[in-house]
């Protein structure tokens, strides 16, 4: 039983509560009329950091799994080129808004948080 509710939180309810917020934040930016709105880039950043922690997540309370797998690759080997292309396109465009902004210091914040938490996940998971 326990499993089976472990299972459904990382797999269910962590995912769901990020797309909820994400409609959220997609409403708020809509409602207040942003130039040029953001959001493709907030599902982007929404979807990279939220595989991160389900990763996290997974290696510390659930099995590892082959889709645990496919995320850590997409997470070492692609997102890392989407958030370049995030912060550099949000570059100039920061000033336009605080979405614009958060977008650039998010993608350029991955570079720290996607290795720290690499790092901090390998020194206490069982090896």
């Amino acid at each position: 039983m326990k499993n089976i509710f472990l299972a459904i939180v990382i797999h269910v309810i962590v995912p769901l509560i990020g797309l909820l917020f994400f409609l959220f934040l997609r409403k708020k930016i809509k409602e207040e009329r942003v130039a040029d709105p953001p959001i493709a880039e907030f599902f982007i950043l929404f979807a990279t950091y939220g595989g991160l922690l389900i990763v996290a997540i997974t290696t510390l309370f659930w099995q590892w799994s082959g889709l645990a797998s496919l995320g850590s690759l997409y997470l070492v080997l692609i997102a890392p080129f989407i958030m370049i292309f995030l912060a550099y396109r949000m570059k100039n465009n920061k000033i336009i808004s605080i979405y614009h902004e958060l977008i650039y210091y998010l993608s350029t914040s991955y570079f720290i948080i996607a290795p720290l938490t690499f790092l901090i996940l390998f020194l206490i998971s069982d090896k």
